[in-house]
């Protein structure tokens, strides 16, 4: 039997709380400092499973990482490109990141590598596109089913360079995968984008995460490139607070009518899920941005009709805090919440029908009518293995009596403290 977690009723909360690390700039880092030449220590490192799986990927590849458990802090001694092949396949759990990142990465070893992922990402996680674009870069990597999914055999010695094309509905972390690794090629990295790009902030974080260890891409009207006579340079750097987990805090002041203060949060980021303070904003809460911190007071709540394309981990968040509002709330852009850790668009609103509420998965939107929470009920909430699903859909049980959890370990994946974080954020508010 799976486990499962009921969500005490909370009344209207008030708190000051810090955000958790970024999760889009530990990634990077960790993976940006293997590459670099010399040591890096990066401070405020989030230690989710994801993070935990690139830190053994890049050991695996022969780099030193020195990891300071208690200190959220790591030391990674960088190899400057030069990767060892190892013996045994990498395991990567359902990191997308870190799967499609290493198929580019992994051309950089002395020898091929095997890289795989738990069934979620050998049967859903698909990177076809990905190994076409790399091909005529001339880095050699293959789905060893034959059908575009891991595992990926990768072909290690390095690659060519020169031009390859990426669709903009494919995965941003297909370009931010050979972004990454471009600067070893042989010749200058250019990528074409065909049609307009989903998720584009991601590339963003991705050219400022590869800026900060000293490398450029130049961004023109028809992609991307990246000039091959550049070196990635060890640096120290302290990652900041992350605006996907700092939601669901948001997310509960405006459900329960309450006030949160939000520590951490940059100002002037590149995160594109900064756009959860426009958003819940614009369904009528009270917001004030300082350079590092955001400060949520709830109100009337309404629907909002809002294009998710470069927002795909805001949108369990919002469809919840959605049901609580008047009206309906109508999510475009979310055709590629279908590939996420489970298939995001359905499992959405599946799990708010569960709770009672008009909910639609409409193909390439989500409806919700939201009617105030009125007729909302208890229910145990299937989370599909997807920690986006269970922390959003714990903000729903701060309103609604016997809403339970099942599996909420898979939190871990990016946010280890959460059901923790959300006890103290409500343990002075009355029921």
């Amino acid at each position: 039997m799976p486990e499962i977690r009921e969500i005490p009723v909370s009344g209207p909360i008030n708190a000051t709380v810090a955000a958790p690390p970024s999760k889009a700039h530990s990634l990077r880092y960790v993976y940006i400092a293997a590459l670099a030449e010399g040591i890096s220590t990066l401070d405020k490192l989030l230690l989710g499973e994801d993070q935990r799986h690139a830190i053994a990927a890049v050991r695996a590849l022969g780099v030193d990482v020195e990891l300071d458990e208690a200190a959220a802090s790591a030391r990674i001694h960088g190899t400057g490109g030069r990767l060892k092949a190892p013996a045994d396949e990498i395991y990567l759990g359902n990191s997308g990141v870190g799967i499609r990142f290493l198929t580019a990465i992994a051309a950089l070893a002395d020898g091929e590598v095997t890289l795989t992922g738990d069934e979620r990402m050998r049967q859903g996680r698909p990177i076809g596109d990905l190994l076409e674009a790399l091909a005529p870069l001339g880095l050699q990597a293959r789905s060893m089913t034959d059908n575009g999914l891991p595992p990926i055999a990768v072909a290690g010695g390095g690659f060519f360079g020169g031009t390859t094309a990426l669709r903009g509905q494919s995965s941003s972390q297909y370009f931010s995968a050979i972004l990454i690794a471009a600067p070893f090629a042989e010749t200058d990295v250019v990528i074409r984008a065909a049609g307009e790009m989903k998720s584009r902030p991601y590339i963003d974080t991705t050219i400022a995460s590869m800026r900060v260890f000293g490398v450029e891409v130049d961004v023109t009207a028809a992609g991307f490139r990246v000039a091959a006579d550049q070196r990635y340079t060890a640096c120290d750097v302290s990652i900041e607070g992350d605006y996907s987990s700092a939601s669901y805090f948001l997310a509960a002041a405006a459900v329960t009518g309450g006030r949160v203060r939000v520590d951490g949060l940059r100002a002037r980021t590149d995160q594109g899920d900064r756009y959860i303070v426009d958003a819940l904003r614009g369904m009528g809460c009270r917001v004030q941005v300082e350079a590092e911190s955001v400060e949520l007071a709830g109100g009337s709540l309404h629907g909002i009709e809002a294009d998710m394309s470069d927002y795909p981990d805001l949108v369990p968040t919002l469809g919840v805090v959605a049901a609580f509002a008047e009206g309906t709330s109508v999510f475009t852009g979310v055709e590629h919440l279908r590939i996420k850790e489970s298939d995001r668009l359905a499992a959405v609103a599946a799990e708010l029908q569960r709770l009672g509420v008009d909910a639609k998965d409409a193909g390439d939107r989500l409806i919700v009518n939201g009617r105030g929470g009125d007729g909302m009920h208890g229910a145990e909430i299937e989370t599909y293995k997807d920690h986006r699903m269970a922390m959003a859909f714990s903000i729903a049980g701060l309103r609604v009596p016997g809403v339970q959890i099942s599996n909420p370990a898979c939190v871990g994946k990016s946010f280890p403290d959460f059901f923790e974080c959300l006890a103290k954020l409500t343990a002075d508010s009355v029921t």
